[in-house]
């Protein structure tokens, strides 16, 4: 009887642990350390049997993956019947390490990580990517960076994104902080607050975002408001002449960058672009 208690208890156990690694709890490791993420699935779906696309949203600098619009795009997916995962980048919100010591190459990792946990998912039948702002830079170099690799994602939207950060770490300014661009300081404050730090200034000028964001020449949308005071239209325009075709740029009126003011159409755009890329 003992022997069959203990069989039992071990068995139990090992279904809690094979559980456990199947939640959204699962711990993904990024370069400063541990990623805080939220997995939002549409209504009624069985990890256990259903089957359906997931997006991954990449949120903009100082921001996080609980500040608009991340959680409302992933609510407009989910009721689509399109999973979404959105997470912390390094520094922001509640995962691992200081803003300080972002750099863009430690948020593309970051992604990738992100990426490679959810090609693991058995539920998941396809992946596309979003990213917002500083996120959509992101986003266009891991797809780029993937198609590269030989992998590529089922489509990708990018919403403002900031392109433009190459330009201010080579002017010197970024939002209301100035520095010497050829010999930054250990770190900027912006708005008092946020600390970029030297290795950010001094990376950032040396980019190549539009020549890696070009290996990806599959569907991609480009959703930009006519009243955005941070990132200026030409960054995605730029982006439009680097992808060609394949991509749709589409002119929001009345949104300002951080999409609060026509964030309901944004959505529906988000949604029917990704409608269309995982049924095609």
């Amino acid at each position: 009887m003992k022997q069959f208690f203990t069989s039992l208890f071990l068995a139990l156990l090992g279904l809690m642990f094979l559980s456990g690694c199947r939640t959204q709890n699962y711990p993904i490791l990024g370069p400063e350390g541990e990623l805080a993420y939220k997995i939002t699935l549409p209504e009624g779906f069985d990890t256990t049997k259903d089957h359906c696309p997931m997006v991954i949203l990449m949120h903009g600098i100082f921001s996080s993956k609980d500040y608009g619009p991340m959680p409302q795009l992933a609510k407009g997916l989910a009721q689509a019947g399109i999973a979404s995962i959105r997470f912390d980048f390094n520094g922001h919100g509640k995962s691992d390490g200081r803003k300080q010591d972002m750099t863009i190459e430690k948020e593309i990792a970051d992604a990738k990580a992100i990426w490679n946990y959810v090609q693991g998912l058995p539920y998941v039948s396809s992946v596309g990517l979003l990213g917002h702002s500083q996120g959509g830079v992101i986003a266009s170099m891991v797809a780029g960076r993937l198609a590269a690799e030989g992998t590529l994602p089922a489509g990708v939207v990018l919403i403002a994104p900031g392109s433009v950060i190459k330009e201010a770490c080579q002017g010197g300014k970024f939002f209301n902080a100035t520095f010497d661009p050829k010999d930054p300081p250990e770190y900027i404050r912006c708005w008092g607050i946020y600390k970029l730090g030297r290795e950010y200034l001094v990376t950032t000028q040396q980019l190549d975002i539009f020549g890696t964001s070009a290996a990806y020449d599959g569907p991609v949308l480009l959703l930009h408001g006519d009243r955005d005071g941070i990132v200026p239209m030409w960054c995605s325009e730029r982006y439009l002449e680097t992808y060609g075709s394949p991509a749709t740029l589409k002119v929001v009126e009345g949104e300002n960058h951080t999409i609060t003011r026509r964030r309901k159409k944004v959505i529906e755009e988000t949604v029917e672009f990704f409608k269309k890329v995982f049924r095609d």
